[in-house]
């Protein structure tokens, strides 16, 4: 069962999934592990081993998807937190290769720094390997700049948005 999107594109939309969504959301993974193996911090294998207790469990997070009306998925963002000590990142962005330029990217950031905003957090925050620049030049656009941290892979660095609060 869908629930009410929360932003809209010509012939899409934007929605966060529940637990219910959660082989839903192995099938989105999975695709993108394969379209992209080397974007992520985890592998095909490894995702495809997951049981459905971890698959409702990773859904405890938002996980946002944007699927044309037709239900193709054509993109996902996780907004993460581990804790509430943590500020919240922006993890596991993606758009279908078919997809692309379409304005999907922007709105799963958008309604990644509106669920952020709404809980009343200062930042948002997201990685991004230096040499990725087309990336780069996307989150800097949606308001992000390099804060001075780096990830914990060489060529990748923080980026942050602070949020009007």
């Amino acid at each position: 069962m869908h629930r009410p999107s929360q932003l809209m594109g010509d012939g899409w939309a934007v929605r966060r999934l529940s637990g219910d969504d959660w082989q839903r959301h192995r099938a989105v993974r999975l695709a993108m592990l394969l379209d992209q193996p080397d974007a992520y911090g985890s592998t095909f294998a490894r995702e495809e081993a997951f049981d459905e207790a971890t698959r409702r469990q990773r859904l405890e997070h938002p996980v946002l998807l944007a699927e044309s009306d037709a239900g193709l998925p054509l993109g996902a963002a996780t907004l993460y937190r581990p804790d509430e000590s943590h500020d919240p990142e922006i993890v596991a962005m993606w758009v279908a290769g078919h997809a692309r330029g379409r304005g999907i990217a922007d709105a799963l950031v958008q309604a990644c720094v509106d669920l952020a905003g709404a809980r009343r957090d200062a930042v948002v925050r997201l990685h991004v390997m230096r040499d990725n620049s087309r990336a780069v030049a996307f989150y800097e656009r949606a308001g992000f700049a390099f804060d001075g941290s780096a990830g914990d892979v060489d060529g990748c660095d923080r980026m942050s948005r602070h949020l009007p609060g």
